[in-house]
Formats: C-alpha cells, structure tokens, sequence
C-alpha cells in the first residue's frame, strides 16, 4: 500500500495523524503539515500505525532535532517539533481530555534536563529501544536530552564489558549477565551514581575494574536482578563510594538512591513544587502516595505540618531520611492510601501512580476535607478519578501543566479541587 497526505493533527499520545479516505493513520515523529507517504503499516491497538513512511514536505511548525538518533530511538518523539509548539500542544491535548483550561510552564532547560537515564545492555547495541520495537535497541552514541557526559558513560561501560568478558543480554532467549548501565546525576550538584544491573554476582576481579572503569562515580553500586523482565530493576549492593547522592533544588536536599523515584528533571521540578505550594490552603497538610517525600519535604520546609502516607516501606524510610536532612518536622508512615483515614485536614495532596487513585478516591470524595492538591502524569486517570469519584464532593478551581518531559507528549499537571459549596 502507498497512501500519501497531510498530516493534519496530533493524537493524544503524541503520534502525527493523516486521514484519507475515512481512515485514520497514526504516524510517528511527524506533525501537523508534515506531508508524508506510507508504505506500510501494522495494526497495534486497534490502530493503524505507520511503519515504513516518507517525509516529502516539512511542516513550517517543525525544529532540527539535536540527536543524531531521532526518528529511531523511543525517547524523543517530538525532538523534531518546535518547542513553543510542544508546549500548545500538551495544553491542547490535556484539554482535551479533562475538559479543563490550564497554563503550561515550560522547562527552564530543554538539553541536558534528565537526573537519570537507563542504558539497555544487548546483545545487538547498548542504548535505548526503538520506537515501537520491543527487540530493537538504538545503540547510542550520546544523548542530549540526558547528559554530555553519556559518552564518557557508554566507553566507561564498553571497557568493562571488553576486559571481563561479561555477557550483554540477549531480548530474544532472555539470557546473559549484564541487562542494563543505570546512571543518575545530581544536576546542581554534580554528583554521579552509576549502578549496574546484573543477572550474576561480580568475581573480585570485576569488581575491581568496575571501580576503576567508573572512578569518576561518586556512588558505585552492582544490582543483582533475579527475574528475566525487561526493567532496570535488582538487589542494590554499594561497591564503593557513597550511599546517595544528593540533588539541590532550591533550598531543599533530596537524598537519591538505585531503588528510590525521583522526578526525572531537576530543572523544572521548582515549578511543579511552587505550583503545589501554591494550591495547598491551610497548615496541616495530608501528603498521599508521598515517596521519598517530595513534596511533604518541600511544604514542611514553607512551614506546613505534613503527615505523608506511602506503601513502599523503602520510600517511607527514604522520606524520613530526607525530612531528617533538611530539618523539618514531618512525619512519614507505611500505610496503603485505600485504607488511611482521611483526618482533620486543610489539603491532601495526591499523587499517585500512572493507574490513578481509584478506591482511594471513592475515600477522599466522602472525606470532609476542604481542598484537594491532584499531580498526575496521566489526564485519562486523574479524568476517571474525577468523574467517576471525586466530582461527587468536588470541583475542579484550577491547574497548572509543567513541563517536566520536553520532546515527548507528557506533561506533569498540578489541579486544585475544592469542595463543592
């Protein structure tokens, strides 16, 4: 088949639309104007996505990507959309899915704003996946929406492989030794912690050269992953060097470790947390699904009394850690968000995983809580959270979107809710 047209808009998920005949055709890393021609397609989703295609016209809307991978790689799909556009369409597209206008903050930096990035270790290249290719890997040469510094990483880590012989993973038969390079860095720091997840246990020989490869790393660790799922997930074990690293942003200290979430760009994240301060009412402050207590920290630094509730006991401790560092009072327990009672409270602030809230919002909606802080990376959650729970008691009274992923179609968004008079 050959279809060729215009693309003329943007699907929630970020992939360039043509339509001809009646149909639909998504198209990936193409915009609004790009006139492209298809040769080929495969069904995924009820959808038909293009997978062999040309671009014969430019669109006036697009950039020069800065990546020599663009087009190929899964991480970037709008690299090659202007950024002023990037931003109208991520307000568009949130709109359109929740219903609700909202501002969009950009990020003060678009190159170079990721703290963490999870290098793939294969058999056929070291990198990222491809778009839209469980078994292809980019293998990558730099990456500048991460570090300047990923080549210095991906040699560091080619050298250890070269002199230990250890085995890259094989995506097909699922076997091998080293399964993937995770590197997190602290951006008003400097700190670097490099960890590597491992299908085997290091010899004292490699872990030698492991330190020696990686010198430059002010925290070392060797994960040991026991299941042959693609995730760049294992035991952590210290090697050498510190146990965190440490990242700035503004007047609080976040402790960062191999197992523990952070929000993945340093730089914008002041915004996403002054624009949570700027929704929360009152003093006493119900932080849920609260992590390592991004959030709870920040507002117990301004002044709030923060309780924090979180089911992961790692990030619990994490959270205590953090509040530890920075001298604040606030308190952090183990606790599942569907069973905690919902207190004498002025805000509860929410932010929960990609799946949303849930039974946990059926609680809030019956609570007598007067105002509600939701930060969702996902509109179509936070848009059933609400309609089907939360609209019972509240309404929405405003948002803010922050860009926390430039380049892709994902956007962080803070919405005020407040009980229905």
């Amino acid at each position: 088949m050959k279809v060729r047209g215009r693309v003329g808009s943007i699907s929630d998920d970020g992939l360039g639309i043509l339509e001809k005949e009646g149909k639909k055709l998504y198209v990936p890393f193409v915009y609004p104007g790009d006139v492209v021609e298809i040769r080929r397609t495969k069904r995924r989703f009820g959808r038909r996505i293009a997978v062999d295609f040309d671009l014969f016209e430019e669109s006036p809307l697009r950039a020069s990507p800065r990546c020599p991978h663009f087009g190929t790689c899964g991480g970037c799909l709008w690299q090659g959309l202007r950024y002023r556009e990037q931003l109208r369409s991520k307000a568009e597209i949130f709109e359109r899915i929740t219903g609700i206008n909202a501002e969009i903050k950009g990020s003060p930096k678009i190159w170079g704003f990721r703290n963490v990035s999870n290098f793939i270790v294969t058999t056929t290249g070291i990198g990222l996946k491809e778009y839209g290719n469980s078994l292809g890997v980019v293998n990558l040469k730099e990456c500048p929406v991460f570090s300047r510094k990923t080549p210095e990483y991906l040699s560091a880590l080619k050298g250890f492989l070269r002199e230990t012989c250890l085995k890259p993973w094989d995506l097909r038969k699922k076997t091998g030794e080293v399964h993937y390079l995770q590197v997190k860095e602290g951006k008003f720091t400097g700190e670097v912690m490099v960890n590597l997840i491992a299908h085997v246990k290091p010899s004292k020989e490699a872990l030698e050269m492991f330190k020696d490869y990686f010198s430059f790393a002010d925290s070392l660790y060797w994960s040991i992953k026991t299941d042959k799922r693609d995730d760049p997930r294992g035991e952590a074990e210290l090697v050498s060097g510190e146990a965190y690293i440490r990242e700035r942003i503004a007047d609080v200290i976040y402790l960062i470790h191999p197992n523990s979430f952070f929000q993945t760009n340093s730089y914008a994240l002041p915004l996403l947390l002054k624009a949570v301060e700027g929704f929360t009412e009152g003093e006493r402050v119900l932080d849920l699904y609260s992590g390592v207590g991004t959030f709870g920290v920040w507002l117990a630094r301004r002044g709030f009394k923060v309780y924090g509730v979180e089911l992961n006991p790692f990030a619990v401790e994490m959270a205590r850690k953090n509040a530890e560092l920075n001298g604040v009072d606030a308190k952090f327990e183990v606790g599942n968000a569907e069973e905690t009672a919902i207190g004498n409270y002025d805000t509860v602030i929410v932010d929960p995983p990609r799946k949303g809230m849930k039974e946990a919002a059926e609680l809030l909606a019956k609570s007598d809580v007067e105002s509600i802080v939701y930060v969702s990376c996902n509109p179509k959650a936070f848009k059933l959270d609400y309609e089907n729970h939360l609209s019972k008691a509240y309404r929405v009274e405003d948002a803010v979107l922050v860009d926390m992923f430039p380049h892709t179609p994902h956007v962080e968004a803070v919405i005020k809710l407040v009980m229905k008079g």
